[in-house]
């Protein structure tokens, strides 16, 4: 089965870590959206420049003449997260592979959607991209590899789909989870959790 090898993804690795957002520092967030099917490219650019990045991309398969194929692709098409300075902004913008910086106005809102997009991806769950979301009942996963995470739960035929959404996009990933793993959150929580 072809296989394109999954490349550097995000750069440092403990960029997500919950230590690394409580750091001082004057780098910030920036969400960069390429040109089209230009975030590896830019992706590869950061790591070798040693740039601060997170590319989140899954595993997608699929069949032809019968053959089975395999690649990385971005969970989110046309975007890379870039955590920097404004130096490391315009450095991005004279690659030309950048289209429009998206502003970052809640910080610790994207890191934290980030850091539990990552741990969907460090877990092995199969994951898929998720272009909108329906409206669904605030959840928390109890057990398995994602025990803590929240976000919502999604009935897709007779699998159970948890989201998890990048607000500044209005975009999510979905992992398949099962009925035991999860628990409604509580009523005090559930308001804060809306954004979700």
């Amino acid at each position: 089965m072809p296989l394109l090898t999954l490349e550097p993804f995000i750069h440092p690795d403990d960029l997500l870590s919950p230590s690394a957002e409580a750091a001082p520092t004057d780098s910030c967030w920036w969400v960069l959206h390429t040109r089209p099917r230009a975030e590896k490219t830019l992706a590869r650019r950061f790591h070798e420049r040693g740039v601060p990045f997170f590319l989140p991309l899954y595993r997608r398969v699929w069949r032809n003449q019968g053959r089975a194929f395999r690649s990385f692709l971005p969970l989110f098409p046309g975007y890379v997260f870039l955590r920097g300075d404004h130096h490391q902004r315009l450095a991005a913008l004279e690659t030309n592979l950048v289209a429009l910086v998206l502003p970052v106005t809640d910080q610790p809102r994207l890191h934290a959607d980030l850091e539990r997009i990552h741990r969907l991806i460090t877990t092995d769950t199969p994951i898929a991209p998720e272009d909108r979301l329906e409206p669904g009942d605030p959840v928390q996963i109890v057990k398995g590899p994602l025990t803590g995470l929240e976000g919502k739960v999604l009935r897709r035929g007779k699998q159970l789909r948890f989201i998890v959404e990048v607000q500044l996009l209005r975009r999510a990933v979905s992992a398949e989870v099962e009925s035991w793993m999860l628990q409604p959150l509580p009523p005090e929580r559930v308001a804060g959790a809306r954004g979700y």
